[in-house]
């Protein structure tokens, strides 16, 4: 089932939205994170994967990425293929307090689509918006720097470690970004 928001051009500049099954706060541990951390930073180095703004919720990821070699569906597929499968098995391998309930929410998703073998992390949609302009851009990209200071977790975007929000602050970062050429300002 489509939902409006698939990728149609491979190449172009989108702003993405990719989430975590029932809204499950499973980027609250830093062990998760990382696994999409990682993972980001492979796509981009193997797989050409252009990240211009990203942030990892607790539920959600935003990212603003092209793929100039036309292959960003593919790259997304295989990027919440590989996560999905690691951060389960650190899940289940681990000392995660929630470990029954999470896996059991994301065997009762995977049953819902006849695609998914025994778990479902990631929604299916990538909720995938072409950015069409500068001022698009920067609307975007002040929107998913602002997601931790909305959600009440830091005072300032550059605060957020796992966001491009530091990147644009000329702080160190988990991730190089390529640029929006917008000017930085802290609220």
């Amino acid at each position: 089932m489509s939902t409006g928001y698939q990728i149609q051009d491979q190449s172009a500049l989108h702003y993405l939205t990719i989430q975590v099954v029932d809204w499950i706060d499973v980027f609250t541990r830093q062990i998760y994170r990382d696994i999409v951390i990682d993972s980001l930073r492979y796509c981009q180095k193997n797989k050409g994967l252009q990240i211009f703004g990203y942030v990892v919720m607790s539920n959600h990821i935003h990212l603003i990425a092209n793929s100039p070699n036309g292959h960003l569906s593919e790259t997304i597929r295989d990027f919440k293929k590989f996560t999905s499968k690691n951060i389960i098995s650190a899940i289940e391998k681990g000392n995660e307090s929630r470990k029954d309930w999470m896996l059991n929410r994301f065997e009762f998703n995977a049953k819902q689509h006849s695609r998914n073998e025994r778990y479902q992390f990631w929604t299916h949609e990538n909720h995938a918006i072409v950015l069409f302009s500068n001022r698009f851009m920067q609307e975007k990209l002040e929107y998913l720097h602002n997601n931790p200071v909305r959600a009440g977790l830091v005072a300032k975007p550059e605060d957020f470690l796992y966001s491009s929000a530091r990147n644009y602050a000329d702080l160190d970062s988990f991730l190089d970004i390529a640029f929006i050429d917008v000017k930085w300002k802290t609220y």
